[in-house]
This record gives C-alpha cells, sequence and structure tokens, in this order.
C-alpha cells in the first residue's frame, strides 16, 4: 500500500475520530505499524501515545491527551461505536471527569476512568476503577464520555473524603447547569455514614456540601443582606407580590423566591429552585 492510499484509508477513521486513530484500528485496515512509523516520520502523523496517532493536519485540542487515553482503552473498537451505549463502555471518571466539565481545584496526575468489567493497564498515565453506572448518569462533553455532574461530585467524594474539596467542585458545578438535587441525593446516600450523618441521610451531607460552598439558604441571605443593590431588588419583588395578591393574612411570612435575585452572572443560585419549592402563598409564624 503506498502512502496516498494508506493516508486516505486512515482519514476514514481519523474523521469521526478528532483526528485520531490507534495502531489496531489502522492494522485492521490494512496498515502495518512499519508504514505508519514511516508515514509519522514523513509528517503525515504526529505519535501521541502508545499506540495512538492523530492526523498532522489536525489542530491541537486542550483534550488531546484524554481523548487519546480515552481510545487505547479500547483499541479496536471504533469511537462512534462505543458511543451507542455509554453506560456500558469505558467512561472518565473522578477528577479527569471534574476537570473535563470544568469543575474545581483538583488536578488529576492521570487519566480516571471507569467500567462495569474489571480493567487494567501497565500504563502509569491511566487508572481504572470498577463501576455500575445507569444511563442517567453519563453524558457527552466535548466528545468524550464522561459521568453527569452529579455522579462526578459523588465520585469524588467517595474517593477524596474531602468535603471542602467537593464543596468548592459544587460550587462551581451550579454556575455550569442546574443540578438534578433529587439524583444528586440519591447518589449520596451510600456516602452519609462514612461523613459522619444517619445511615443514608444524603439530604443532610448535601445540605452540608452546599452549607461549605455557601450556597444554602442562610449563606445567600447573608450575602444578600450585605448588597444594598440586590436588597433593594428583595423588597421591591415582596412588594409586587403583595400588591398581587392583594392582601397579606396576618402573622405571615412571606416565602420569596431568592433564585432570580441574583445578577444573571451568578449563576450559582440556580440551585435554590431545585432545594427548596417557591410557594406563592404564605406560612404561618
Amino acid at each position: 500500500m503506498n502512502t496516498n492510499e494508506a493516508l486516505r484509508v486512515l482519514a476514514e477513521v481519523t474523521v469521526s475520530q478528532w483526528g485520531m486513530l490507534t495502531t489496531a484500528q489502522a492494522n485492521a485496515r490494512g496498515i502495518s505499524r512499519v508504514l505508519l512509523s514511516r508515514l509519522a516520520k514523513a509528517g503525515h502523523l504526529v505519535r501521541l501515545s502508545h499506540g495512538v496517532y492523530r492526523d498532522a493536519g489536525v489542530p491541537i485540542d486542550r483534550f488531546e491527551d484524554l481523548r487519546a487515553a480515552w481510545l487505547s482503552t479500547e483499541p479496536k473498537k471504533l469511537a462512534e461505536d462505543r458511543m451507542k451505549n455509554l453506560a456500558h463502555g469505558v467512561v472518565v471518571g473522578g477528577t479527569s471527569a471534574a476537570q473535563l466539565h470544568g469543575i474545581g481545584d483538583l488536578w488529576a496526575e492521570r487519566h480516571e476512568f471507569v467500567a462495569r468489567d474489571r480493567k487494567q493497564s501497565q500504563r502509569t498515565e491511566i487508572r481504572y476503577r470498577r463501576r455500575l453506572l445507569e444511563d442517567q448518569d453519563v453524558t457527552l462533553v466535548e466528545g468524550i464520555p464522561v459521568m453527569r455532574i452529579e455522579r462526578t461530585l459523588a465520585d469524588l467524594l467517595e474517593e477524596t473524603r474531602e468535603l471542602s474539596l467537593v464543596a468548592d467542585a459544587l460550587r462551581d458545578a451550579v454556575k455550569v447547569q442546574q443540578l438534578d438535587v433529587a439524583r444528586m441525593t440519591a447518589l449520596l446516600e451510600p456516602l452519609a455514614e462514612r461523613n459522619g450523618f444517619r445511615r443514608h441521610d444524603g439530604k443532610s451531607l448535601l445540605g452540608r456540601l452546599l452549607e461549605i460552598a455557601g450556597l444554602d439558604v442562610d449563606s445567600k441571605a447573608m450575602r444578600i443582606s450585605q448588597d444594598i443593590a440586590l436588597t433593594e431588588k428583595v423588597v421591591q419583588h415582596y412588594q409586587a407580590m403583595k400588591s398581587s395578591s392583594g392582601r397579606e393574612q396576618s402573622g405571615s411570612v412571606p416565602i420569596i423566591d431568592f433564585s432570580q435575585a441574583w445578577s444573571p452572572s451568578a449563576h450559582s443560585w440556580g440551585i435554590y429552585n431545585y432545594l427548596t419549592p417557591v410557594s406563592t402563598g404564605t406560612r404561618t409564624s
């Protein structure tokens, strides 16, 4: 097989894999390791890691190393085939998942992956753990299968056992998206007792994480009281609500939705809607 023909064959693979391919995928298409090496020496390919190459014409990606590592975990399979059943394949987890989501200040010393079946690697830069993930706990970020943010946070707590580190990641997470608090609570239930709470009390554990992160209701109320402009908005909100109701019951306290009071750039308050259902009525004091 000549160079031009080999490059054409390889392009059929790299086009759907971020410009990458594995040695096993090339071999399955009649391209030997020797020919791959020659193509790399000629500048057509770039060797990324053991058994993984990138088309030299494809720009470098910030997650290139992670993509290459993920491809190497099942080197014979094409990425598009592996995407058909995410939860049953190799999924990015732990600190690698946190970095992919852009949450927390955790530094991944190795590429962390989870899989249903026990897997091992002699490569020091890759770490496997066994996890039985549900479909709802896996998604695609930057085209790579990864634990959803809720599952990532629970995974981090299980691995690090550091509430403060996970709280930092949680603070970042609510800026990225609104969390499924019901799912988050369920995932924290098995970790409650080891973190000083009653067995299966995931709600209290989540509450503690929110408190450390400064996302609990008391912390929000304190921040509102310290911001004059924000306090004025809350008062205006209350007055509008009072006016629309036409009356206020004696001895009652209005339940105000503070989730929209914060400026649009500070998304960290969005979680309030999930934690406390907002009522337009009153409660007796």
